[in-house]
């Protein structure tokens, strides 16, 4: 049975709720009770809101020829690494070192939000979160997701918007 979650606006809290809260974003703050033995930090979030699995947003680091790179796609799905690549004008994509995107981005691995990182990454949303009113994205915990207009989501981080999730 999935955990109710708990619907709140917050003003304060973590990195990625003050940047909302300092640009004048509205956003919506859903908490639940994470549990460490789920597979899947994403699916968890999606299942403990009672939220599709494709307005639910996972936030991966990878690296794209030297360079940080931040994806934010649905949690349905997988990161493309060619196409987030290509978005970003390179040639070659991996997934970051789970312990280097912690240290740059100032969120633990399940917890990573693409707001208010302790350094900015260039940043491809997936062109799905367009077809969406609102998306669900970590803000910066585990068991704390943000949801927020996709737009808003893409003018906050300067995303680009490139289809980067593939089923």
């Amino acid at each position: 049975m999935a955990k109710k979650p708990k619907k709140q606006q917050q003003t304060g809290g973590t990195p990625a709720t003050v940047a909302l809260t300092a640009a004048g974003v509205t956003y919506t703050v859903h908490s639940y009770d994470h549990d460490p033995a789920h597979p899947s930090y994403g699916e968890e979030a999606a299942e403990a809101m009672g939220v599709s699995p494709d307005r639910v947003f996972k936030t991966l680091v990878a690296d794209v020829d030297g360079a940080l790179t931040v994806a934010v796609v649905p949690v349905a799905g997988q990161l493309d690494l060619k196409a987030l690549a290509a978005a970003v004008g390179g040639k070659r994509a991996a997934m970051a070192d789970p312990a280097l995107a912690e240290r740059t981005t100032g969120y633990v691995r399940g917890g990573i939000s693409p707001l208010g990182q302790r350094r900015k990454l260039p940043t491809v949303l997936d062109v799905s979160a367009s077809s969406h009113p609102t998306i669900c994205v970590s803000a910066g915990r585990r068991g704390l997701e943000v949801e927020l207009a996709p737009e808003d989501l893409a003018q906050l981080t300067e995303a680009v918007l490139a289809p980067v999730g593939r089923a």
